[in-house]
Formats: C-alpha cells, structure tokens, sequence
C-alpha cells in the first residue's frame, strides 16, 4: 500500500485512508490469490515427487483419525480455488507443469 501512496504523493498528513488510495489506482488486494497462487505451485512440486511429503499431503497415512472436526486439507482449499470438481483430477494435472501452471494462471479464486 505504501508503495500507491508514494506513486501518488500522498503526504502523510493527509486523511484518505487505503481505500481511496486504492480506488485513485483502480487497483485491488491481491494477498490471498497470491496465496493460493504460491500454495497451488508448492502443491504441484510436492505431488510430482513420490517421498513422504506426497503421502502426507494426499492423507494416505495408517492410522486412526483424531477426535473431532476433521481439519480442511491442502488439497481441498486448492481444488476449490481452482474450480476442480475432484482432488483426483488436480493431482493427474499435477504430473505436466505446462498444465499445472495454466491451470494456477487461470484459477477462477474461487473459495477463501
């Protein structure tokens, strides 16, 4: 934000809070697709390797489940941000990079 204000020479002693400086830009926020951006990237590069790392993320450990609320999975916030109707088809995309990246390039950023 600091960086908008300084584009525009907005002193400090003046009263216009980030939304109007925003709207000067006709820019928006953009933390939590940059978010899901990175975590869709780190997700690509854990599932084309086959080490602990994927069998933790994809939930095929031995065991039995803790008391409780299950907690929101990696893989479930990713597809939803993604629109993939299925995890299974997120990780068959995951195997080609130049198809995992347009499908991160062109997430619809759907979900929180």
């Amino acid at each position: 934000m600091w960086f908008f204000r300084r584009m525009l020479r907005v002193p400090w002693t003046a009263r216009k809070t980030n939304e109007e400086v925003l709207k000067e830009t006709e820019s928006t926020r953009s933390l939590m697709s940059r978010i899901r951006r990175r975590q869709a990237k780190f997700v690509g590069h854990i599932m084309r390797r086959e080490r602990l790392e994927n069998l933790v993320t994809t939930g095929r450990m031995e065991g039995k489940k803790s008391r409780g609320r299950q907690r929101e999975k990696m893989l479930d916030g990713i597809t939803s941000w993604m629109g993939t109707k299925r995890v299974t088809d997120a990780l068959s995309e995951s195997w080609d990079r130049e198809s995992w990246k347009d499908m991160i390039a062109n997430a619809k950023g759907q979900g929180t």
